[in-house]
Order: C-alpha cells, then sequence, then structure tokens
C-alpha cells in the first residue's frame, strides 16, 4: 500500500466535486443491496465505461446503470489523470481505469472489511482517493481474520494497492460526525480500478 499526502491543490478539489455532483446528477447516489438482502450503509454511484453494482444476482460491473437504463455518465479526463498519476507514482505506470466507483459517506456508514474480487484480473492496481472527513482506513491482510492495521485518510488523501497486496482485505470504521469546508458532513470516496 503507497499512501501519498494531498496530491492536488484545493481548486483541483473543488472541481472535482463539482464533477461528482455532476454525475450524482444523470447517476444518482442509491444504497444497494447485498446478494443476501441488505442494505448497503454507504451510498454510492458511478462513473466510467463501466460501474460496480450489486444485488440479489451478486456483484458485478456493467455498462449500465440499473436505476436509470442508461450508460454511467463519463468519467472525467481530470479524474482519469489523476488515477494515472497516482499510479505511476505508486509504481504501477500505464494503468487506464475504465470505472470509477463513487461512495458517499454520513457520520455512522462504514465499509467491512472485503477483497475487491469483481474485476476482470487482478493485475491492475486500485487507486482510492478520499475527500471531505476524515475517516480511519482498515488495511487488513490476505484472510478476514488478519489484523488490521488502522490508517487515518485525511482531504486529499490517495491509496494505491497492487501487486502481491492487491487482493488484501480493507475497510473503513463507521465514520465519526465532522464537518469540511467543501463536503459539509460528508466523506467523499473515489476508487478508480480497471474492470474489464
Amino acid at each position: 500500500m503507497a499512501l501519498a499526502a494531498p496530491v492536488a491543490a484545493t481548486a483541483c478539489w473543488r472541481n472535482g466535486l463539482h464533477a461528482v455532483e455532476a454525475i450524482a446528477g444523470s447517476a444518482p447516489f442509491r444504497h444497494l443491496i447485498t446478494p443476501g438482502g441488505k442494505r448497503m450503509s454507504v451510498a454510492m454511484t458511478n462513473c466510467g465505461p463501466l460501474g460496480w453494482i450489486s444485488d440479489r444476482s451478486g456483484y458485478r460491473y456493467g455498462p449500465v446503470d440499473p436505476d436509470t437504463g442508461e450508460r454511467w455518465p463519463l468519467m472525467p479526463a481530470a479524474f482519469q489523470q489523476l488515477a494515472r498519476d497516482a499510479a505511476e507514482a505508486a509504481g504501477y505506470p500505464g494503468f487506464a481505469p475504465d470505472a470509477c466507483l463513487i461512495n458517499r459517506y454520513t457520520p455512522g456508514t462504514r465499509l467491512s472489511l472485503h477483497q475487491d474480487r469483481d474485476e476482470g484480473n487482478y493485475d491492475h492496481p486500485i487507486v482510492s482517493v478520499s475527500l471531505g472527513i476524515p475517516v480511519v482506513f482498515l488495511w487488513g491482510g490476505a484472510a478476514r481474520a488478519d489484523k488490521a492495521r488502522r490508517v487515518g485518510l485525511w482531504h486529499g488523501d490517495v491509496v494505491v494497492w497492487g501487486g502481491p497486496a492487491r487482493l488484501r482485505f480493507h475497510g473503513v470504521l463507521p465514520l465519526a460526525d465532522g464537518e469540511h469546508a467543501m463536503t459539509g458532513p460528508v466523506r467523499i470516496n473515489l476508487t478508480f480500478r480497471k474492470a474489464g
């Protein structure tokens, strides 16, 4: 896992948040259902050629938003460049994401330890960008029972993992109450993957 300090100026993040608002205007945030029928606490949407979805049929990627019947919104060029630059800085040159999952956390929401196993192959890294109020990221091992390291993530932090660490378990603790000047009482996470 490579953890970078904030990699862009405030104006860049403000533009990124405006882009998230525009994406959510076309593909609104929603709480997906797990294959077991549980409602996820984190609200999600996607941009790019492929979007990650979950329902009673399972976890998967698809080109169409099941709620709107339309293709997912285009991934902004600035998002693509950010993901490429972060991956290259972490030792993964040539990363070309085709999926950006956008998670919206409100106080109390969490993401249980899990592996990212729904992509076409595991040769490509994962790039995760944190915006808004801070959160505690859980960086686990190869098995769910492995003790997870706790890492504080702040506005503008970028985490990249791949190679032997690509399938490590990870998640976030419940989001604490907070307020950020750019996002209010919310955390936004952008996760870039090569899924196709």
